[in-house]
């Protein structure tokens, strides 16, 4: 069984160092809101090289109705997606791949364009061949307003050259970012801590140039911080220094919102054929009160089954934990049956750099359109 947690001690203090040595920490701040998020969209891209609106029945945000999601193809594996009317500056965009086969998705660009934002996503094999398969993408940004007791919700937007280029933590804190070794970055989101772990991370890796991976490696809980080591990788197996963005949620939905239905869950026993519910309790979310049960469908792919929050439209995106150069990804549109409202999600499927199924940790959240 793969170990996913050292303890806190051990790691925080190695952590601290990092932090101590690098002394690189930038932050920006925006203009008070009324609520969080202040934009958020999503949609399930299953015909990527088609230009047009993709699935009406996975796409949903903050844009007025009828609005709707448009892509656009552009080189091989490149899709433009444009989301309706929530313009803005900074966020961050997660992206997962929808296919049967070892192929992830990453981050390119994403901004404002009139008043629409217009997010590029690029799908690569292993070995780096772009290549155009379905996915998964969510945009969302936001800046302080009123946030529930009990909830918590932060985001980082990081580029080596730049620093963090975006931030945001829902009471008010400065998210930090120090460089490790090559590929290794320490993540801290202070004043969103817990005693142990709780609620649940995603890491998309953002490159314009090439193909790149990046996973949680690491996560350490204390009741003043949540701590992070992100990790990334070529299209092979060398660690890059590349962008990425990175979303801790708790009790919240993962575009930062509050929908009726949503839940997450981290598959940290990826050996145990289970069904099980993954421990501890706090990171296996469901609020409709049931509860999460993940299975094996067979070597890498995951069976997980959130019971009570299936209702159309909504989304799933999975990150890989402690994969080392290995990548994860969703085989196939999960399955929603709203009159006993669940949501199974068959599979998620994990991947080694080679593209060969590997069981092995991941982080899933799911979300409901309202």
């Amino acid at each position: 069984m793969i170990k996913v947690r050292n303890t806190e001690q051990r790691f925080a203090a190695g952590l601290a160092a990092l932090l101590a040595m690098a002394g690189f920490v930038v932050a920006l701040a925006g203009p008070a809101q009324a609520a969080v998020p202040d934009h958020w969209g999503f949609a399930y891209v299953d015909k990527p090289s088609v230009p047009g609106i993709p699935d009406p029945t996975h796409q949903a945000g903050s844009w007025p109705a009828p609005f709707k999601v448009h892509v656009t193809p552009g080189a091989v594996g490149q899709v433009f997606v444009r989301f309706p009317q929530i313009a803005s500056k900074g966020g961050v965009i997660h992206v997962t791949a929808v296919i049967a086969r070892p192929v992830w998705c990453q981050a390119q660009t994403w901004g404002p364009s009139g008043t629409d934002e217009i997010a590029t996503i690029r799908c690569f094999k292993p070995g780096g061949a772009p290549v155009f398969v379905p996915f998964v993408v969510m945009f969302t940004t936001s800046t302080k307003g009123p946030f529930p007791a009990g909830r918590a919700y932060g985001y980082v937007h990081f580029e080596p050259a730049s620093g963090i280029v975006t931030q945001f933590n829902s009471v008010g804190a400065v998210n930090t970012v120090a460089p490790g070794p090559a590929g290794v970055w320490t993540v801290t989101t202070p004043g969103l801590g817990t005693p142990g772990q709780a609620g649940n991370v995603q890491v998309t890796a953002v490159n314009t140039a090439v193909a790149a991976k990046c996973e949680v490696n690491a996560w350490a809980s204390s009741a003043a911080r949540q701590v992070f080591q992100v990790r990334c990788f070529n299209s092979g197996s060398t660690p890059l220094k590349t962008g990425w963005n990175l979303t801790y949620q708790r009790r919240r939905a993962v575009m930062g919102n509050q929908p009726k239905l949503f839940a997450y869950t981290f598959d940290n026993k990826p050996l145990l054929a289970g069904p099980y519910a993954p421990a501890p309790p706090p990171v296996n979310f469901n609020s409709a009160g049931a509860v999460n049960t993940i299975q094996t469908a067979g070597a890498g792919l995951r069976l997980v089954n959130f019971p009570g929050v299936g209702v159309l439209p909504n989304t799933v995106l999975v990150s890989a934990f402690h994969t080392g150069p290995g990548f994860c990804n969703l085989n196939t549109l999960w399955a929603t049956t709203v009159g006993a409202p669940q949501v199974i999600v068959r599979d998620v499927a994990c991947y080694t750099a080679t593209g060969a199924l590997k069981s092995q940790p991941s982080l899933i959240t799911y979300a409901s359109g309202s």
